[in-house]
C-alpha cells in the first residue's frame, strides 16, 4: 500500500456549499476521493474504488467514469470502519478513537491511493470530527467551508431531511444548553430560530475543534468568495494543500459557473422570520464577515 501523508478533509455545516467545492477539488488529478455512487451501496469495496481512481486517468474511459461516478460523503463507508461516526450526538474527539478504528481507517484510506492520486480527500459535514481524525492522521489538513448563516438556515428549511421539525430531542446535535433552550422558547419555538441555533452549535464546535490547529493545517474559505473569485480561491486552496497547479485542473475549474444565491432567504421568509433570524445570528454573522440587514428589526 502507498503510505498516506497529509490527507485532506473538507468540513463544515451542511448546506454551506461544500458539495460543489468538494466536486471541484476532486477534479485535481493528484487526489483520491470516495466515489459516492459506489461506496454508498458497497461500502466494503475500497478495492473497486481504487480501480475507479486509476481509471480516471485513462483517455475516454476516464471522462465517461467522471460523468457517471460522483464524489460523496459515503457515511456507510465510514460507519463500517468506525461505528457511530456518521451520526453522533456530539462532536467526535481524540478520546473516541479506538485502536481498531485507527487501523481500519488508515488502511482503507491508504488502499484508495494510486501512484498518481496519492493524496486522500474526503468531505464530512455536520460535526467537525477534527479531533477524531487528527488522532488518526496527525498531519491531516482541514478546509472549513463557511456560508452566510441566513442562507444556510433558509436551505435547511427547504430540504426534506432536516430533523429539526421533530424538535431538538429528535435531532443529532445533542440537548440544547439552558441558554439555547431559553432562546428557542422565547421565540415561540420558531423553527427558523431552531435552524439558526443548529448553525451556531456547529460553528461553535468548529471553533473549538480547530483551536489547536495552526494555519498550516486549517484553512477557512467562504462560499461567497468561491463564487466571486473561483479561480483565485481554488489557487489558494491548492497551495494550502501542497498540490501542484495543473492546466487540466484549471480547465475543469473554469467550466464551473457558480452563482451566489444567498439572497433567497429574503424572498422565502416573512419579515418577522427574517427579524428573528437576524437577531439569532447577529454576532455570529459579524464574526465571519457578513453584513447585518438593518432593514429588519430584531424581535428576540
Amino acid at each position: 500500500m502507498i503510505p498516506i501523508e497529509r490527507p485532506i478533509f473538507i468540513v463544515g455545516a451542511g448546506r454551506s456549499g461544500s458539495t460543489v467545492f468538494h466536486n471541484m477539488l476532486c477534479g485535481h488529478p493528484g487526489v483520491a476521493w470516495l466515489p459516492g455512487t459506489l461506496l454508498n451501496r458497497f461500502p466494503e469495496r475500497i478495492d473497486l474504488a481504487r480501480t475507479v481512481m486509476r481509471a480516471l486517468g485513462y483517455p475516454v474511459v476516464g471522462d465517461a467514469l467522471g460523468r457517471r461516478i460522483r464524489p460523496g460523503e459515503c457515511y456507510p463507508f465510514w460507519e463500517r470502519l468506525s461505528r457511530g461516526f456518521s451520526a453522533p450526538c456530539r462532536d467526535l474527539t481524540a478520546e473516541d478513537v479506538t485502536e481498531g478504528a485507527r487501523r481500519r481507517i488508515r488502511s482503507a484510506a491508504s488502499r484508495l491511493l494510486t501512484r498518481r492520486r496519492d493524496r486522500f480527500l474526503a468531505k464530512i459535514t455536520g460535526w467537525p470530527r477534527i479531533g477524531f481524525l487528527s488522532e488518526i492522521f496527525e498531519d491531516a489538513l482541514f478546509i472549513h467551508v463557511v456560508r452566510d448563516g441566513r442562507a444556510v438556515v433558509n436551505s435547511l428549511l427547504e430540504v426534506d431531511f432536516w430533523r429539526g421539525w421533530g424538535g431538538p430531542e429528535n435531532w443529532m446535535w445533542g440537548e440544547l444548553s439552558p441558554d439555547r433552550r431559553e432562546e428557542w422558547e422565547r421565540s415561540g419555538r420558531s423553527f427558523v430560530v431552531l435552524a439558526a441555533i443548529q448553525w451556531k452549535i456547529l460553528m461553535d464546535a468548529m471553533e473549538k475543534a480547530s483551536a489547536t490547529l495552526g494555519e498550516e493545517r486549517f484553512m477557512e474559505i467562504r462560499y461567497e468568495d468561491l463564487c466571486a473569485d473561483t479561480l483565485g480561491t481554488m489557487k489558494r486552496v491548492v497551495g494550502f494543500c501542497g498540490l501542484p497547479w495543473e492546466s487540466s485542473f484549471e480547465r475543469a475549474i473554469s467550466a464551473y459557473e457558480l452563482k451566489d444565491n444567498n439572497g433567497k432567504y429574503r424572498e422565502n421568509l416573512t419579515s418577522r422570520q427574517r427579524a428573528d433570524l437576524e437577531a439569532a445570528l447577529g454576532g455570529y454573522l459579524e464574526r465571519y464577515g457578513y453584513t447585518l440587514d438593518e432593514s429588519v428589526g430584531a424581535r428576540l
